[in-house]
């Protein structure tokens, strides 16, 4: 049985050149590179995009874009649920149905 020296061989190798080109956050670890930059924040704060909380008793402001965003949501979903609900069944098998339950009545009007 050939031993397993050629696989950690390959995998070596394979880590060293894959290993200046991997990134981590905050840049890569020789520095600075041309797709990632050191930031400015030691470390993230914790919060949702990164905002602090309003004080307790004082509700948060809504940005101008929210208000419309929200209500062109909302409607969208109202509409296509309305609508797709409503479309007509233009599949073929509710046509061939159709039409066969018509030629049964055709058969049963002429015995």
């Amino acid at each position: 049985m050939p031993s397993p020296q050629p696989f950690t061989t390959a995998s070596t190798m394979l880590r060293q050149r894959l290993a200046s080109s991997l990134r981590t956050r905050g840049g890569a670890a020789a520095g600075s590179s041309r797709w990632t930059s050191p930031g400015h924040e030691e470390r993230p704060k914790g919060y949702l995009f990164n905002r602090t909380p309003p004080p307790p008793g004082q509700s948060r402001k809504w940005e101008d874009w929210e208000l419309p965003c929200y209500i062109t949501s909302f409607l969208t979903i109202v509409i296509l649920g309305v609508g797709l609900n409503a479309k007509p069944d233009l599949s073929i098998e509710t046509w061939a149905h159709e039409k066969a339950l018509e030629r049964l009545e055709m058969e049963k009007l002429d015995i």
